[in-house]
C-alpha cells in the first residue's frame, strides 16, 4: 500500500470520527475507530520523516486509546 493511502485512510477514519461525536462523549467503538485513524496517521508521519506530525499523531493515538481504555471501563460499569 502506497504511503498516502495509509495517511489518507487515517484522516479519513479521524475526520468521521469527530463528526459523529460532536454531540456526545464517544462510545468505546468511535473511540477504536479513532485509535487506529490516528495510529495509521503516526506511521504515515513516521514514513513521511516528519519529526512534528509524528509527534503530534502519536500524542493522538496515545490520548485515543486512553479514551478507548476509559469508553471500556463505563460500558463494564453499567
Amino acid at each position: 500500500m502506497e504511503p498516502v493511502y495509509i495517511g489518507l485512510t487515517g484522516m479519513i477514519l479521524i475526520v468521521a470520527a469527530w463528526i459523529v461525536s460532536i454531540p456526545q462523549t464517544p462510545p468505546l467503538r468511535l473511540s477504536l475507530t479513532y485509535f487506529l485513524g490516528s495510529l495509521l496517521l503516526t506511521i504515515y508521519s513516521i514514513l513521511q520523516g516528519d519529526p512534528i506530525f509524528t509527534t503530534l499523531n502519536t500524542l493522538a493515538t496515545i490520548f485515543s486509546l486512553y479514551n478507548a481504555y476509559r469508553a471500556f471501563k463505563l460500558s463494564r460499569q453499567g
